[in-house]
């Protein structure tokens, strides 16, 4: 849970870090691709690791694990939406914002309810263990969203690490900081 949590603080940096930015800065632009690197690869490593250990660990827990992979899908969307956007673009910060908002909310439902029940259920050991997956899940992980990419196993397993060797190669050509 340590790894995760430690995640979700790396996400909180970049919107702090926008919202410094004047509007319609064009660094609110590149911050944003930062926070996209950052949001993506951890709910792919969430999705790929964490949330098939809560269905497995803590009983009940289908309701739960899906109601966070359909945050994970919205904040894609948003994400998605904010890709083609410029910082001087009309909709630009009320995007921003509203992803700041939802991500806030997910994290905090996360840290709140689903990592106690996983802590509860397992060792840790195996947390550790999850821990280390997740690390390397982090690594292959796409680095722009892919909404229509499956986000459960085995789809996601498979798919996974070939879209993020495509997002890097595609992050080299144009010059985007991943």
């Amino acid at each position: 849970m340590a790894e995760l949590t430690v995640d979700h603080r790396q996400v909180d940096e970049p919107f702090i870090r926008i919202e410094a930015q004047p509007a319609r800065d064009t660094r609110r632009r590149e911050l944003v691709d930062e926070l996209t690197v950052e949001l993506v690869r951890h709910s792919v490593a969430e999705e790929q690791y964490l949330y098939p250990a809560v269905r497995e660990h803590v009983d009940g827990s289908d309701a739960l694990a899906d109601k966070e992979l359909e945050d994970h899908a919205e904040a894609e969307r948003q994400l998605k939406d904010l890709e083609g956007r410029d910082a001087d673009d009309d909709q630009f910060d009320t995007l921003v914002a509203k992803l700041k908002s939802e991500v806030t909310e997910h994290i905090r439902d996360e840290e709140a309810r689903l990592f106690p029940l996983l802590a509860a259920a397992c060792t840790p050991q195996a947390l550790e263990e999850l821990g280390d997956k997740v690390r390397k899940a982090k690594k292959a992980a796409p680095t722009r969203p892919h909404p229509s990419v499956p986000t459960t196993p085995p789809g996601n397993k498979i798919l996974g690490p070939g879209v993020g060797l495509v997002d890097r190669a595609r992050d080299l050509l144009t010059g985007r900081k991943h």
